[in-house]
């Protein structure tokens, strides 16, 4: 196959551009072939298969029963605790099963869900996302994130039950931390459990708008302390977006420091951190281009999808990506593709970090957009997705 006259963004070309801009790419069977500077002028923009760093499969498309949390994060989280009472094995393989359809036709590679998991028993979601996980391998990479509330690690049991649970299954520790008690105490715990049992880390934290919560500064301490550099992904962290401008700018060299990973989920928190009662002025988005200042490159990722968190969107990660250049003004948008393929890549540790190059895998996105002016164009957005190098025909 061969791809000629596209545009490949700066961030993601593995290879040496000169003064080049447009090119003809060949594919040969599952890899990328040569790549070569085209004399036409750009047809398309061709990017590597989207990586998801943030999403909950487990409780997406539950809005209906649950209604929308308009506003209210603790609402959310009150009415999605008492509908998970109730979830079956066979309603939750079907919400899964749906949420990785979506994302595999829109051309996403690789998906990190956080799983609910409010005691020290694993719930009825790992046993199906790990079936899911077995089913879909070779075509979405999937991880999973146990969510637990940060005060329950006070149960040093429960946190050791959690930790063995989850290195069993492969996946990563995480935690939901907003201003707790304790909460220096708390998160060397987790940490201390992740060093034992070999287990990267991936944090909810500061969802919200107090500037007072300064969970991802300690974060960032603690890794720094313990030698964990790289191996810590912070999502949300929109309480930094409210705190004095050196305040947040010292957290943000903290975490540079410390080489954590920020994952920004702009649909969500534009619902969520925001007054109701009138237009809201806070975005609830973290502070992206402060962040890249200092060489830390978020990601964007989904979040929630027709929860009560967030009662719309799906699992296309262009219209997030449209959205977040939007809220936090990343321009030129072209610059900032990275968000959505390398800095996700780079934050779950996937074998290819997503920049295209003779050799890598030939798991690709052509866009209509020919330039970066039109990647927020619906017509823009028309692609053609390509896996293992061949095109993913409608209905796969």
């Amino acid at each position: 196959m061969r791809l000629e006259a596209v545009r490949i963004p700066p961030r993601l070309r593995g290879f040496a551009a000169r003064d080049a801009e447009v090119f003809d790419v060949t594919l040969a069977g599952a890899q990328v072939a040569t790549i070569e500077a085209s004399e036409l002028p750009a047809r398309g923009t061709l990017l590597s298969a989207m990586v998801d760093a943030h999403a909950h499969i487990d409780k997406n498309y539950t809005v209906r029963e649950v209604g929308a949390a308009e506003g209210n994060l603790f609402a959310a989280i009150g009415r999605m605790a008492a509908h998970r009472a109730h979830w079956t094995a066979d309603a939750l393989r079907a919400r899964m099963e749906r949420a990785l359809q979506e994302a595999w036709r829109a051309g996403t590679r690789a998906l990190r869900t956080h799983l609910d998991w409010n005691s020290a028993e694993a719930p009825a979601s790992l046993a199906v996302f790990e079936e899911l996980r077995s089913q879909w391998h070779g075509r979405i990479e999937l991880q999973f994130v146990a969510l637990v509330p940060l005060d329950l690690f006070a149960d040093r049991e429960a946190g050791e039950r959690i930790a063995r649970a989850v290195q069993r299954a492969g996946g990563t520790l995480g935690a939901f931390v907003y201003r707790n008690e304790g909460i220096v105490s708390k998160l060397g715990r987790v940490l201390d459990l992740a060093q034992d049992h070999q287990l990267a880390l991936d944090f909810h934290v500061d969802e919200g708008l107090d500037a007072e919560a300064t969970g991802l500064r300690t974060i960032a301490q603690l890794v720094i302390a313990r030698g964990l550099h790289g191996r810590v992904l912070c999502g949300h962290a929109c309480s930094l977006s409210v705190q004095e401008d050196a305040a947040a700018r010292d957290t943000l060299g903290l975490c540079a420091k410390a080489g954590l990973h920020l994952v920004a989920l702009p649909t969500t928190n534009l619902y969520l951190q925001g007054a109701w009662d009138r237009t809201p002025v806070p975005r609830g988005i973290t502070r992206i281009r402060e962040a890249a200042a200092l060489g830390l490159r978020a990601s964007l990722a989904t979040d929630n999808v027709q929860d009560a968190f967030y009662p719309y969107g799906g699992y296309d990660l262009l219209e997030t990506f449209g959205l977040g250049v939007q809220m936090a003004h990343l321009a030129p948008a072209s610059d900032w593709l990275d968000a959505i393929t390398v800095s996700p890549a780079t934050a779950l540790g996937l074998g290819w970090d997503g920049r295209i190059a003779s050799g890598c895998p030939a798991d690709l996105v052509l866009l209509a957009a020919a330039d970066e002016y039109e990647l927020l164009d619906p017509r823009g957005r028309r692609r053609t997705v390509i896996r293992a190098g061949r095109t993913l025909e409608n209905g796969e």
